[in-house]
This record gives structure tokens, C-alpha cells and sequence, in this order.
């Protein structure tokens, strides 16, 4: 069994990924230059997590009307990832809001995300593929958290079938993400739930992505540092800061209108995200 990609920290500033391989050796992967990454965010940031996610949720309350102007969707399939510990409950504001725009949305329906287990990773590699072949169409995927890498890799192991994906307050870099929890920090690539992260093939040792890609995080989160949730930018990929916290992103109003922008362009027009002038206070920063 392999494990996912990781990279090497002591190599991180001479810009070399480095996968797992077996007996737990690495080797290097394709060269890239990829900023620095903070070890983990502020023991502040990660107590004040619960309340300011109460925040993002009374602030999608307020705007829900306005989301109701967003881009609509043109129907094609769109499956969305939760979080470590949690499952669909957790997505579901995310899911109404798409559904209303047009957009033909599903769950993972895998019960509590523990952690890419084989079984996760086989049965969501076959809905990718049955959700293409039925209804004809790419996939966009959609992942919150942990959720992202999964998006991640799906689109790295099926480019075929994914339009393109948006990631939420997820270790992009194929770094071992750190992760603030109450109980300490995790090294998410190497010891989350210590040790369900060896995940069998074919997620491992796949190449760069070739679908586009937007992150988005947010400065403030408490439980991923943003630094890691960065692309270099490059043709597709793109980064896109939001306000708020890690646990409201799911109800967070700038990222449900974002995805109804993105999920709504259509196939093979991709473009930088642009937010119309009476939102972009709501973000930040983009590049």
C-alpha cells in the first residue's frame, strides 16, 4: 500500500515534490516553486473557529436573497466532499444553495469522512466515473477540507472525467498539511487518524493536475493555515481569499457565490474568477 503524495520538507525551498514510495522512501516528482508554509494556524484562531462559523451562517441567512442572482448552472453533474468527521449533514446549505441555481448536485454518501480509506477511495473513483457516463457530461467536484484532496485526486486519477474543481480551506501543495486540532497539531499527509491516510493505488504517485482549479481560503482559519492552501499560479489554477472561518465555509455567502460562478462557465471557457464590483470587499485577494 502507498501512501499519498507528500512532500518533503527540507526540500520544500528548492521547490521539489516528493512522493511516498514503497518501504517509505521518496523520490522526486515534478520540479515546481512553491511558497513556504507556515506549520500550523494560531491556538486563537482554531478556539474562536465555533463562533465565527456561527457568523458566516447568520451572514448566508442575510444573503441568501442576493445568491438568488448568482450565475446559474447548466445542469451537468457536480459532486460535493465534506470534511474530515463529517458527511453530507454538513454540506447540505452548500447543496440546496447549487441545487436552487440550476445545478445537479450530489453528495458523497459515504457516511462519516474518516479518512481515505480503500473503501473510499475505490467507490469514489466509480461514482466519478458512473456520474460521467450516465449523464454524459464532466464532472465538477467540489471539496471542503479533506474533501479537497480527495477532489484533488480523483481529478489527477480520471482527468477525463472532471470539468474542473474548487477546493475550500485544503492543503493544495501535495504537502503534509498541518493541522491544528484542539488536542495539538497532525501532520495530515503522514499521521492523520493515525495512520488511515495510506491510501491504496490509484491515488498514488499521480502526476500535476490538468483539470482548472480554483483554492479558496481564508487568512483566518483556525484549522488549516491558508499558506498551504495556495496554488502557484498558472494557466486554470487560480487562488481566491474569502473572510470567515474554516468551519463556515460550507455557509460561507462569498464562496456560495463563488462556486455558482465557476460551476456555472461553460465547459472549456474557463476564466479568472472576476466578482462583480458591489461584492468584492467580500474578496479579499486574487491570484
Amino acid at each position: 500500500m502507498n501512501s499519498l503524495p507528500l512532500e518533503d520538507p527540507g526540500h520544500a525551498q528548492k521547490g521539489l515534490r516528493w512522493t511516498a514510495c514503497r518501504g517509505g522512501t521518496f523520490r522526486a516528482m515534478d520540479a515546481v516553486r512553491v511558497p513556504a508554509v507556515k506549520r500550523h494556524p494560531s491556538q486563537a484562531a482554531l478556539l474562536t473557529e465555533p463562533p465565527r462559523a456561527g457568523l458566516d451562517a447568520a451572514a448566508l441567512t442575510a444573503a441568501w436573497p442576493l445568491l438568488a442572482t448568482a450565475r446559474r448552472g447548466d445542469g451537468h453533474p457536480v459532486l460535493v466532499l465534506p470534511g474530515l468527521m463529517t458527511g453530507d449533514p454538513a454540506t447540505l446549505v452548500l447543496r440546496t444553495a447549487l441545487r436552487a441555481l440550476g445545478h445537479n448536485v450530489s453528495g458523497w454518501s459515504l457516511g462519516l469522512n474518516r479518512g481515505p480509506t480503500g473503501r473510499v477511495v475505490h467507490t469514489l473513483r466509480a461514482r466519478l466515473q458512473r456520474l460521467h457516463r450516465t449523464t454524459g457530461r464532466r464532472v465538477s467536484l467540489v471539496g471542503w477540507s479533506l474533501g479537497g484532496r480527495y477532489a484533488q485526486e480523483l481529478a489527477r486519477a480520471a482527468p477525463g472525467s472532471v470539468r474542473g474543481l474548487v477546493t475550500l480551506g485544503t492543503p493544495v501543495l501535495r504537502s503534509a498539511p498541518w493541522v491544528r486540532t484542539a488536542s495539538g497539531t497532525v501532520d495530515g499527509g503522514t499521521r492523520l487518524l493515525r495512520g488511515a491516510a495510506a491510501v491504496p493505488r490509484p491515488w498514488a504517485e499521480r502526476g500535476p493536475l490538468r483539470v482548472p482549479a480554483t483554492s479558496v481560503y481564508t487568512r483566518a482559519d483556525g484549522i488549516v493555515h491558508w499558506s498551504s492552501c495556495r496554488y502557484e499560479v498558472r494557466s486554470r489554477r487560480e487562488n481566491v481569499e474569502v473572510r470567515g472561518s474554516h468551519l463556515g465555509l460550507a455557509y460561507n455567502p462569498a464562496v456560495l457565490w463563488l462556486l455558482a460562478d465557476r460551476l456555472g462557465m461553460a465547459e472549456g471557457a474557463w476564466t479568472p474568477f472576476r466578482p462583480p464590483p458591489g461584492l468584492s470587499l467580500l474578496f479579499p485577494r486574487r491570484r
